[in-house]
């Protein structure tokens, strides 16, 4: 019977699904009217006779169900619509739009009195603040913030729309798990009247504990690394002073040796033994020297002597230095100095630390038969030193790591060339110390080309004094920003440094 109620009502549902609570009344009425069938066609069978009573009372209590049936269905489908069209179309969403907001919304009049509060967190901050309604709220608040939460009232009342401050609020009743204060964030908006008189404010409370925590792990961390830096910079000024005074030794001892001041040495293979332990104490003692210059700089400890000096004459004579060095590794090594370069104001002995430094790594890193050229030309109060090489080249994804302490270009497992890797990292510092600019351009395969920018009238030395500040270990660019140049530091990069 169901099936078949199901196909008559289907066919007049025009696409609404089936409902079975009519389907259950028609069937309750189908069972109540079936004795109509039998009782209506009896009776008129004994007034009219069977011929006539039968088919009129048969289609009497037909048309008595169908009847019965439409208006029990009507009245259902009526009396459904009548009740949703009572529904509001959203009854379902709470009135305040601020329940599904995370948080505690307040509404705070202008005298700063807690109105009304809301929120989807409404429970746990209420159950946290005391009494809060018609309370001032600043008696919520920890004594040592309430003058900032008064100032942001204030500021609302003067014409700001929105303030946003933190806060610290007293727990009432403190745990063995909890924190004396809570930190929250409050989000204060004004609502003003037609005349910009501040009627009440909207405020929107969050607990930023979390962020907190991670302000505090993150200074603890900030403190711990400053530590270390620290420790590692007076390390290495002291290793530096404890390392020299026997080199120095080494060093003397060695060449009264090798004058034979004392006595003939027996034979070439000692005097060989001699001149190498001189040799490898002077170059221990330039590394040392080097240690001992980057720490000073690190620390803001290097003083800078500032004077006058004929900077052409400085690059000569920093070329004469390091020309036995070149030809010795059948290097070409020259200068094109341009005449009017004049003077410069600056440290000579940080300048010649520049230019040798530059110059050395070029040999370096040069194959014999190649070039190293020495360039300067004056721009206005500025001189750019430049000293190009016909080497190995760089490559670009090594161009990050260019001016970082102990790193060099190749692989450090398979390394080709001596050094410390400290040589471009101290002429970084010293360049910034100066206020001036370092730049790098390079090859892989072709070479090299490393260019200094000094003020000629000592003034970016002047100012990075009075900025106090100091970069370190310097670097020519973010990482990871030379990788799509080709092989070129991105503009120039400009360090701040102390001078003790």
């Amino acid at each position: 019977m169901d099936g078949l109620l199901a196909r008559l009502l289907s066919r007049h549902a025009a696409g609404r699904p089936i409902d079975r609570a009519e389907i259950a009344a028609l069937r309750r009425l189908t069972f109540a009217l079936s004795p109509a069938f039998l009782a209506i066609p009896a009776g008129l069978t004994l007034l009219f006779g069977a011929a006539t009573g039968l088919p009129i009372g048969f289609a009497l209590a037909t048309a008595l169900y169908l009847l019965a049936a439409v208006a029990l269905v009507a009245g259902r489908r009526l009396g459904a619509a009548g009740a949703e069209a009572k529904v509001p179309p959203h009854a379902g969403i709470a009135a305040d739009p601020y329940e599904f907001c995370p948080g505690l919304f307040l509404t705070v009049d202008a005298g700063g009195i807690v109105r009304s509060a809301g929120g989807r967190d409404r429970q746990m901050f209420l159950s946290f603040l005391r009494e809060p309604l018609a309370r001032p709220f600043v008696e919520q608040v920890h004594v040592s913030d309430r003058l900032a939460f008064v100032q942001a009232l204030d500021e609302l009342r003067l014409g700001a729309d929105v303030v946003v401050t933190d806060l610290r609020l007293d727990r009432p009743v403190i745990g063995l798990d909890q924190a004396q204060f809570l930190n929250v964030r409050l989000d204060m908006t004004a609502v003003r009247a037609d005349d910009g008189t501040l009627l009440a404010v909207r405020a929107q409370m969050l607990d930023i504990e979390g962020e907190m925590r991670m302000r505090d792990a993150v200074a603890r961390k900030e403190e711990e690394a400053n530590a270390a830096h620290e420790i590692k910079s007076r390390f290495l000024a002291a290793v530096s002073h404890e390392m020299r005074t026997p080199l120095n030794a080494i060093l003397g001892f060695s060449d009264i040796l090798a004058g034979e001041y004392f006595g003939k040495l027996e034979n070439d293979r000692q005097r060989e033994y001699v001149q190498l332990i001189r040799q490898s104490g002077a170059h221990l003692l330039s590394v040392v020297n080097t240690m001992l210059d980057m720490s000073k700089i690190e620390a803001g400890r290097y003083e800078l002597l500032l004077e006058g000096f004929d900077l052409a004459d400085t690059l000569t004579e920093c070329e004469r230095m390091l020309s036995l060095q070149a030809q010795t590794k059948g290097v070409k090594l020259t200068s094109r100095l341009p005449r009017g370069l004049g003077e410069i104001t600056a440290d000579s002995r940080a300048l010649r630390q520049i230019v040798i430094n530059l110059v050395c790594n070029a040999i370096k890193f040069t194959e014999t038969g190649g070039a190293v050229i020495i360039d300067a030309i004056r721009t206005g109060n500025e001189v750019t030193i430049s000293v190009s090489d016909t080497g190995i080249g760089i490559a670009p994804e090594k161009m990050a790591l260019i001016g970082r302490p102990f790193i060099q270009v190749q692989n450090d497992l398979n390394r080709n060339h001596e050094g410390s890797g400290l040589g471009l990292s101290l002429v970084k510092g010293l360049t910034a110390l100066h206020g001036g600019t370092f730049r790098i351009e390079s090859r892989p395969g072709e070479g090299t080309v490393v260019m200094v920018t000094l003020p000629v009238d000592g003034s970016g030395a002047r100012a990075a004094d009075e900025t106090n500040m100091v970069e370190f270990p310097p670097r020519l660019a973010e990482a990871g920003a030379g990788r799509k140049t080709g092989g070129k530091a991105p503009g120039h990069d400009q360090a701040e440094a102390k001078i003790a």
